[in-house]
């Protein structure tokens, strides 16, 4: 009689318990409405991987660190040597830069012959390039020649759009207008998405600048970081811009604060390529 009474209150306390909890409901699983697909761009002048610190030295490792740490996708370099006598005459620095940062891809844009090789600006892209150019920007004679590289990034998802990549004239502020009058001539009619970045060797409200302002949209409108010099840097000369708040959203911009690499301070944005 015992062990029928405790079986039976076994029972009951068990269903007792059962019955108290809440029944198991389904996970619904609804799919993420996702508004568009996130772009990392980073903008370098890279000092041809000359720390300032250390003249006559050239340290890949430092800027390749840089490339890897901001979590880049796609790099706009600036001041890149390839094979040079002054970085190495059997270095091809584009290339190398690429390899050691995990970038598969790459497209070197020559300005001038120097030292025995070349010397201008990379794009370096974890996605492929294509349909790449170099285009030659206004240059007084007896100054720098420099270019504006372009290429076609195309995605995993089958989306496309086009990287351009520019280091404007330093030495006055009409040769860097003319340039910036260019590359906005150059772009007219543009319908692809467009990501702009470069060394642009003039402030914000300075006239090259807010004629690029006219065609393009910056990741930083006010109060931008400066990025040069690296040691209380004053002046905010490293851009990156777009097409259209059509094509893309700002999701971030900051300055990386490394001061050793080289003599500017890289920026890197993330934007979001709207669909």
């Amino acid at each position: 009689m015992h062990k029928f009474l405790l079986l039976l209150s076994l029972f009951f306390g068990i269903s007792s318990c059962a019955n108290s909890e809440e029944p198991t409901k389904p996970v619904l699983q609804y799919p993420v409405a996702l508004e568009g697909r996130p772009i990392k761009v980073l903008s370098y002048n890279i000092h041809h991987c000359n720390p300032p610190s250390r003249p006559d030295f050239i340290d890949l490792e430092a800027i390749s660190r840089v490339i890897v740490e901001s979590g880049a996708e796609i790099v706009g370099l600036q001041e890149v040597d390839v094979f040079t006598s002054r970085s190495g005459s059997d270095l091809d620095m584009a290339k190398e830069l690429a390899e050691m940062s995990g970038m598969p891809f790459y497209y070197f844009s020559k300005g001038i012959d120097y030292k025995g090789g070349e010397y201008g600006t990379a794009i370096l892209s974890k996605f492929p390039l294509s349909e790449t150019a170099t285009i030659l920007l206004p240059a007084e004679e007896g100054t720098e020649q420099r270019t504006i590289s372009i290429a076609t990034v195309s995605l995993e998802d089958g989306t496309s759009y086009k990287f351009a990549n520019t280091h404007l004239d330093y030495s006055s502020a009409s040769k860097a207008l003319s340039q910036a009058e260019r590359i906005v001539d150059y772009f007219e009619g543009e319908k692809s998405p467009l990501i702009l970045v470069g060394d642009f060797n003039s402030t914000p409200n300075s006239t090259p600048i807010l004629k690029l302002d006219g065609r393009f949209t910056r990741t930083c409108k006010n109060d931008c970081a400066p990025t040069i010099p690296v040691i209380n840097p004053n002046k905010t000369i490293d851009f990156i811009m777009f097409s259209s708040e059509k094509d893309f959203k700002v999701e971030s911009h900051r300055v990386i604060q490394e001061t050793y690499a080289s003599d500017h301070l890289p920026v890197v944005a993330e934007l979001i390529l709207l669909k």
